[in-house]
């Protein structure tokens, strides 16, 4: 029972999260849909003009950055796609063999323009251009059919792509600040709840199956990190070319040192259960005090949750909440108390290596844990260092071509013997 209301409570906040307007993508696919078709119509591009609403469908994504990408590489695989058929018809019509041909050198090219997940869209244009064209009355290569349908397509396209984008331009672009709030947020509850629980058992009944239940449970919380890393993504994606992006500038540096550390903090919990399975494995089994002290995992235990406590201090302070002052005179005297928690660890954890050599490595390994954890929560808190500028959206195209220039003066410069330089 408690998991079905859990799926519902997680649709919930899925479809009614804060700052997101329920239904509003779906609203701007479906009128970029209708306007594209109705203007294709109106121009009389083709008989059914379907192909125009329906790359307007394709077009519209999540963001303003991705739907001008989506529709540039839609373009450009369609007129790659009709210009690949125009030539093949015009020097036959639909055979296997041709058919071949067009797939093949499609998709070759499609691959040299890396268009992605729009690479499969120049062999379909191709053979849809060249069987639309194969069946027309008194068809030949080069007839009118062949053209009227490459024509259509290149234009439905065109308006399709045009449509998509000036919809998501002019209604509200989103910025997914909010989404990735709370995905930070959720973070931070998961990682602080699971410090609590893991202290908790430390004070109990502690045993191998403990040890092998709180490493698993660690490592699933790399799901977590992940999906905060792709709403904050997001964010950054969709400040690129939006009129309203100062906002996303502003709080994207706060969230991504918050995420950087919290991701950290991740791996050194992870570690942190590691080193505790290891020593737990290393007696034998129902040997507690063999493994830890009753007083050693007390303090283990008290460390982990000093940790819970500063955790709650990020998320205000990456959302940079009205009460961000008082969070950070707070913040301070809680890891003043994670630090004297460690030391005293430390204290009870003390052992002579020549006495004692797996214990002396093997609590070496969990102090070294708690002390990434300290670091991790205090890097999570500090000032970010402006707003963000993201890179100009020709930056990658300008790096791949200087990759290639570089490419080629050295391989100038190996093949010249008169060449110093080399």
């Amino acid at each position: 029972m408690g998991s079905a209301s859990d799926t519902v409570r997680a649709a919930w906040s899925a479809c009614f999260r804060r700052g997101r307007t329920p239904g509003l993508r779906t609203a701007k696919t479906t009128l970029a849909a209708v306007v594209a078709f109705s203007l294709a119509d109106m121009l009389h591009t083709s008989p059914q003009p379907i192909l125009a609403p329906l790359t307007a469908l394709l077009v519209v994504q999540l963001t303003l950055y991705s739907t001008l990408t989506s529709g540039l590489d839609r373009i450009a695989s369609v007129v790659t796609g009709v210009l690949v058929a125009v030539g093949v018809a015009g020097l036959t019509g639909l055979t296997w063999w041709s058919l071949g041909a067009v797939v093949g050198i499609s998709l070759v090219i499609g691959r040299l323009m890396r268009l992605g997940s729009n690479l499969l869209e120049v062999p379909i244009s191709a053979m849809l251009v060249l069987a639309a064209a194969s069946t027309s009355e008194g068809f030949t290569p080069g007839s009118p059919g062949l053209q009227s349908t490459a024509f259509g397509r290149v234009v439905e396209t065109l308006i399709g792509a045009a449509v998509g984008i000036l919809v998501n331009v002019v209604i509200a672009p989103p910025l997914y600040i909010q989404p990735a709030h709370d995905a930070v947020g959720e973070l931070v509850d998961k990682l602080s709840g699971f410090s609590r629980e893991l202290a908790t058992a430390l004070r109990g009944d502690w045993n191998r199956a403990e040890a092998d239940r709180f490493l698993q449970g660690a490592r699933g919380l790399g799901i977590e990190v992940a999906r905060a890393d792709l709403h904050l993504g997001r964010t950054e994606e969709s400040a690129r070319l939006n009129p309203r992006a100062k906002a996303a500038r502003e709080a994207r540096p706060r969230l991504r040192t918050a995420l950087t550390a919290l991701e950290h903090c991740y791996v050194s919990l992870r570690n942190l259960c590691r080193a505790v399975l290891d020593r737990t494995y290393f007696v034998e089994e129902g040997d507690l005090d063999g493994a830890y002290r009753p007083e050693a995992r007390r303090a283990l235990a008290d460390v982990l949750d000093a940790f819970a406590d500063a955790m709650e201090t990020v998320d205000p302070i990456a959302t940079n909440e009205p009460d961000l002052p008082t969070t950070r005179k707070l913040v301070e005297a809680q890891f003043e108390e994670l630090r004297e928690r460690r030391d005293r660890l430390a204290a009870l954890l003390l052992v002579d290596p020549a006495v004692d050599a797996g214990a002396w490595e093997q609590h070496g390994a969990l102090l070294a844990a708690v002390d990434r954890l300290r670091v991790e929560v205090e890097a999570a808190v500090r000032p970010a260092e402006g707003p963000w500028r993201p890179e100009p959206v020709h930056a990658r195209h300008l790096a791949a071509v200087r990759r290639v220039l570089d490419t080629l003066a050295r391989r100038d410069r190996l093949e010249d013997p008169t060449d110093e330089t080399v």
